[in-house]
């Protein structure tokens, strides 16, 4: 009949609340990164972002000095020992295989970076936070860096 409407289901779909909750991940400008990013910037360093013409477009590249940094979420990536990384009890196969295949991409497309001469550094979430630790991880990577 003309003019009535469909009523809509008075539950709430939990699997649509956690997929918006999961699409509003970032991917890119992560505050990891752009925390990473700022102390390159302020130290000197001028970078690329994310270039597609390498393998698994690296979060930053330091063309200049064939220098890859890498920063990776913790639970996204499957930072061993880290209380980041925990993994949820729902759904534990999904999520297994989920993270297990992210570990076996960064595996590859390190390998392949290394392979074309890049020097590549991982820098994981929960180590961004010590800003004295982070640069100096940064100072070993890049030599000639001075803080």
């Amino acid at each position: 009949m003309q003019g009535e409407h469909e009523t809509k289901p008075a539950y709430v779909d939990v699997t649509s609340a956690t997929r918006r909750r999961m699409q509003a991940v970032r991917r890119y400008d992560t505050a990891p990164e752009m925390l990473v990013r700022r102390m390159l910037h302020a130290l000197g360093y001028r970078f690329r972002l994310h270039r597609k013409d390498l393998p698994g477009s690296p979060d930053i590249v330091l063309p200049r000095h064939r220098k890859i940094v890498l920063v990776h979420g913790c639970f996204w990536h499957g930072h061993e020992q880290c209380k980041r990384a925990k993994r949820p009890n729902k759904n534990a196969a999904t999520w297994r295989a989920k993270i297990d295949g992210n570990r076996i991409r960064d595996a590859k497309n390190v390998a392949a970076l290394r392979e074309l001469g890049w020097d590549v550094l991982i820098i994981w979430e929960c180590e961004v936070r010590e800003q004295a630790r982070l640069a100096s991880r940064l100072c070993e990577f890049l030599p000639d860096l001075r803080v």
